[in-house]
């Protein structure tokens, strides 16, 4: 057990790992009263063609889960308050 907590650290030390970051390291840290509303965000990004599943608020971020204009399956964290994305993960 010790020797895979010690392969763990030393592939995590040196970047082999990914990282994990916070909602706030990732720049989701505006007051809420600076918050623009979910429906800005999803007018802003089905003007780009993407087909919005889900909206929601997660750790300070509007989540959202939609295909992409190349329809692709994707998660994308945005600020709410410039509504710019902060991460994006494929889903596929």
């Amino acid at each position: 057990m010790l020797k895979i907590v010690a392969a763990v650290l030393a592939l995590s030390s040196y970047g082999f790992l990914p990282s994990v970051a916070s909602a706030a390291e990732m720049g989701c840290n505006a007051p809420m009263d600076q918050w623009q509303k979910p429906d800005a965000l999803q007018t802003k990004l089905e003007s780009q063609g993407w087909k919005i599943k889900q909206i929601k608020t997660e750790d300070g971020c509007y989540e959202v889960y939609a295909l992409d204009e190349n329809g692709k399956r994707v998660e994308t964290l945005f600020d709410p308050a410039t509504l710019e994305a902060v991460n994006k993960k494929d889903e596929d």
